[in-house]
């Protein structure tokens, strides 16, 4: 609209058609060449202030509403009005964030379970969805790609397990922390399977192997054992073996990135050792009918193989140093990444290689020796181990105890070095057993099994000790320690069975191979941070940066 007067004195008035925004900014851009042309002829024609001519230009866009905002960074590429989708007043649809604690990750993968599947798995999957366009660009199923390849593909650095997790196997979230998958959901059974379940089969074969040295030794031989309870042990450690073997490979076809994370997890890693530590132990202490004198050495390749690899990953991060150094991710299950070496050993000697066997034993406590000292020496700066970490402290004793127990099949005597270690292992035990309440006051997991084992090695041990000293007291103590070592068994086999069929709670959701590879903080969420760059609050922020600057400028020209 446009104000002029003529000489009368009568104000005349032009009145145009009010457009849309729309038609405003079609109808701005064909006029934009006119409107150079018209500027270069008129410029020094008008009379203008000096106030005007220094103020910068403003450039004024389009105010966008919060409704399409969210419609643009939803992918919302519908142009018909009609269809959008109003932001409700809840507060719950805010960016993705709900009030009532529920983050963004949560809510945004809320059921989704396909990132942590294989990727031939999801290949398929992504190439079956319909493929869109929006503003020339071809997206396809940019979360499976995007996001896979930034929270799950890339490894999790050790330390951030430290920092997110807590619990007797580093396998439950801190409240302060976001994870990938639902929480008040029940995932996939394969997604809460850990690897920690090896440990039942590292009990029941240990077990396997006590009784059949309560069987056969000399010095148990007015007990009457039967060999027969050997032979039942034995075949339910075959079992239980089988059955956790078969459904890990499933877990490994189906969900081999969850597979990946639980390899990098600094505890977990540790147990990949005990499948192949089992098969040793069911080899050791199988039933004399059913196995030969002499095992063929093919037995003891095919077992060690994978433990010698593992070694050579484990321990040549613990030297090369970076983040997997061993300072950085020493903790009590170290030592079962040390046991293989020992069993490997007893059974490298039953084959009748004795000199491979002592190369195992040689690498394995010279290993022993670098974890018990990191783990031993607790330094003022140094953080103590939680409550719910205590029960890993018994797998101190059984590393000396294998390692007494492997120089005595090596060498056919248990002599002094032997002694050494079997009484190292066997202090390390009472100064455990005289405080009952270091092991109370956090609820049963699969991976108690793990810790059974230390207490048969050493049962084992106590008693080829009492068949060189033989006496009262030694005799009684290995009967104690048998005792005990099985009465735990039992006690943990009743509560497994329980937990597992009655009160269905041996596996919850496995939270800890669901965390992020950052902490993101409550004040800096990557997607607020997105849509407060084009939101109109920026906007409205920018403009009062202008007109505050315009005044600053008006009021010093005035001056």
């Amino acid at each position: 609209m446009n104000v002029g007067s003529n000489s009368v004195g009568n104000h005349l008035v032009d009145i145009h058609e009010v457009l849309h925004e729309e038609e405003e900014d079609k109808e701005e851009n064909s006029n934009n060449t006119t409107n150079m042309a018209d500027k270069a002829d008129t410029r020094f024609n008008r009379p203008t202030k000096n106030r005007e001519m220094k103020r910068p230009p403003r450039k004024f866009s389009r105010q966008v509403s919060l409704e399409t905002g969210f419609s643009v960074l939803n992918g919302e590429t519908s142009k018909d009005k009609n269809d959008r989708k109003v932001l409700g007043r809840s507060g719950k649809s805010f960016g993705g964030f709900s009030v009532n604690g529920t983050t963004g990750l949560e809510a945004k993968n809320k059921g989704d379970f396909n990132m942590f599947r294989t990727k031939s798995t999801l290949a398929r999957q992504s190439s079956k969805l319909p493929l869109r366009k929006e503003s020339g660009i071809d997206i396809q199923n940019s979360n499976a790609k995007g996001e896979l390849d930034d929270r799950v593909k890339k490894s999790v650095p050790a330390g951030r397990y430290f920092d997110a997790l807590r619990g007797p196997e580093l396998d439950q979230v801190k409240d302060s922390e976001d994870i990938l998958l639902p929480k008040d959901e029940k995932w996939p059974f394969l997604l809460r399977f850990p690897i920690g379940c090896f440990g039942m089969c590292l009990g029941l074969s240990s077990q396997a192997i006590l009784w059949r040295s309560l069987a056969l030794s000399p010095v148990t031989k007015f007990l009457h054992v039967p060999l027969f309870i050997n032979f039942a042990i034995w075949l339910l450690a075959v079992g239980v073996l089988v059955a956790v073997f078969i459904t890990y490979m499933f877990k490994c076809a189906l969900y081999f990135e969850a597979i990946k994370r639980e390899y990098f997890h600094p505890v977990r890693v540790n147990f990949f050792c005990a499948p192949w530590i089992v098969c040793m132990f069911l080899a050791i202490g199988a039933p004399p009918k059913t196995a030969p004198g002499m095992l063929h050495p093919a037995i003891w390749c095919v077992f060690m193989a994978p433990i010698f690899f593992l070694n050579l990953k484990i321990y040549g991060q613990w030297l090369s140093g970076g983040k997997r150094r061993l300072c950085k991710v020493a903790n009590p299950s170290s030592h079962l990444s040390v046991i293989g070496n020992f069993v490997g050993a007893i059974l490298a000697a039953k084959v009748g290689w004795k000199e491979p066997g002592k190369f195992l034993w040689s690498i394995g406590f010279a290993h022993y020796l670098v974890v018990f000292v990191t783990l031993y020496q607790r330094l003022p700066t140094s953080e103590a181990l939680p409550k719910e970490l205590h029960p890993v402290y018994s797998m101190f004793i059984a590393t000396p105890a294998a390692a007494s127990l492997a120089w005595g099949a090596i060498y056919d005597d248990f002599d002094g070095l032997a002694r050494t270690c079997y009484f190292i292992s066997l202090f390390l035990y009472l100064s455990l057993v005289v405080r009952p309440n270091f092991f109370t006051g956090f609820r049963f997991s699969v991976a108690w099994w793990s810790y059974t084992f230390p207490m048969t090695t050493v049962s084992i041990a106590t008693i080829k000790y009492a068949e060189e000293v033989p006496s009262f007291i030694t005799k009684a103590l290995a009967l104690a320690l048998s005792f005990m070592s099985t009465t735990m068994v039992c006690i943990l086999f009743v509560s497994t069975l329980l937990h597992a069929f009655v009160w269905k709670t041996l596996f919850p959701n496995d939270l800890a191979i669901a965390i992020t590879k950052k902490r993101y903080s409550k004040d800096k969420k990557p997607l607020m941070k997105r849509w407060t760059k084009h939101s109109p609050l920026s906007f409205v922020t920018s403009m009062g940066k202008h007109n505050s600057g315009d005044k600053d400028g008006g009021s010093d020209e005035e001056k």
